[in-house]
């Protein structure tokens, strides 16, 4: 059984998330700016599909990748140096939250509901969510959105409408992120494609430690610039 979390109530120790399945801990609550922005610093992170309550997750172990480790194959620095599209950073929010919510492989659900786009485009209003977008030929054709705090970014979806769009803009968002200092991405949950790029798992309890050092200091809450982001790409 997992606790009902009523108004004000704090969230439970992440050790008490069950192990199956992996990592729910909680239902109830909000999804207010100030509940998401607690639950990230504690390790927490809500995923639910639509019609059911606020499900509040910790997985164990966690999937993360070290900005400087990601890993560019050959083919993909070849698209890099080509550059046949432009990166651009909290531009298209809400476009980037709804394209990574439309069905794909043949899936007709999402949890990417209603409740999760007004929720984290509040949180982007107030600096705090950010996208990074792939654009061809004036189009948006791939990109990424996440949770930045302190020194940890916390990586929500991406979708690709092209071959690789997504790839680019998560190389661009390493880059970026390592030059400022940033500790972790977080990855949440391990997939192969993620694994391929360098993420890979570390225990919950090492996680929740780096949380700790790094969520309280680092780069304020605020709208990222696009023109910072090719001037950190090198190759």
């Amino acid at each position: 059984m997992i606790p009902w979390l009523e108004a004000d109530a704090p969230f439970p120790p992440v050790e008490q998330a069950l192990r199956e399945p992996d990592g729910l801990l909680a239902a109830g609550l909000d999804l207010s700016p100030p509940r998401i922005l607690d639950a990230y610093r504690r390790g927490i992170f809500p995923w639910f599909s639509e019609g059911q309550p606020v499900l509040w997750w910790s997985p164990d172990p966690r999937m993360v990748l070290v900005p400087a480790e990601i890993r560019i194959t050959r083919s993909m620095a070849k698209v890099l140096r080509n550059r046949p599209y432009e990166v651009r950073c909290d531009t298209s929010f809400e476009a980037v939250m709804r394209a990574c919510a439309a069905p794909r492989d043949g899936a007709t659900g999402t949890w990417i509901s209603e409740d999760m786009i007004a929720a984290y485009c509040a949180l982007h209003a107030h600096g705090h969510a950010h996208s990074v977008e792939t654009w061809h030929d004036g189009a948006l054709v791939g990109g990424l959105y996440g949770m930045a705090i302190g020194r940890v970014f916390y990586g929500e979806s991406m979708f690709s409408l092209e071959r690789d769009a997504s790839k680019i803009a998560l190389v661009h968002l390493a880059r970026y992120l390592e030059s400022q200092g940033f500790a972790l991405i977080d990855c949440q949950m391990n997939t192969d494609h993620l694994a391929s790029m360098g993420g890979r798992e570390i225990a919950r309890s090492e996680f929740c430690r780096v949380l700790a050092q790094c969520t309280g200091d680092g780069m304020p809450a605020g709208r990222w610039h696009s023109d910072r982001i090719p001037a950190y790409f090198r190759n």
